[in-house]
């Protein structure tokens, strides 16, 4: 017969782990974010299992329960940031030309990787009937580089039209840039 304690968290475990996870999130380094809330989510499952069974299987199961759900938490948060600099990209690129070229910005609504800015310029046209799309070259600039000029990076893209918004229609030029968040 296995014996189940008390199923309650206390209130100074569940408070210790969201400030070690705010504490992660403000920090606005991603990799730290994906590790720290890993092992943020082993020290929470441990507290959890260890209020409710001494069953170690079980235990093992909260666990990893815990830990997946935090990660599938950070990679939609990252995905969410992604999108928003992938939409300023988008959106600075829609009513350009072949040649012209636009700025462009994000300010993060998740601060979990620093806001950037950049340029961008349409190479080519694409498409067909029903179908418009654009190759686009883009810089990367973090808002905090100390020498942005020497520190901007270079990226290939496609955008499409999708009814009134242009909207990023590619995800291999871009997996060095953002992994396999698209």
């Amino acid at each position: 017969m296995r014996r189940i304690k008390n199923a309650c968290v206390t209130r100074q475990t569940t408070r210790a782990m969201w400030l070690v996870l705010a504490g992660w999130l403000l920090s606005g380094c991603s990799s730290m974010l994906t590790e720290g809330s890993s092992a943020a989510a082993g020290i929470a499952g441990v507290a959890i299992a260890d209020r409710i069974t001494d069953n170690a299987a079980a235990a093992t199961g909260i666990g990893l329960g815990v830990q997946a759900a935090t990660r599938a938490g950070v990679q939609y948060m990252q995905r969410t940031t992604r999108a928003e600099e992938q939409d300023a990209i988008a959106l600075a690129a829609s009513t350009l030309q072949v040649g012209d070229v636009a700025e462009w910005q994000v300010s993060h609504q998740i601060p979990i990787e620093e806001d950037a800015y950049g340029q961008v310029t349409v190479s080519r046209l694409m498409g067909g009937m029903g179908l418009q799309c654009k190759e686009v070259v883009f810089s990367v600039v973090s808002v905090e580089a100390d020498e942005p000029e020497r520190e901007q990076e270079f990226y290939v893209s496609t955008i499409c039209q999708d009814g009134k918004v242009w909207r990023w229609a590619n995800a291999e030029p871009a997996t060095s840039r953002w992994g396999s968040l698209q």
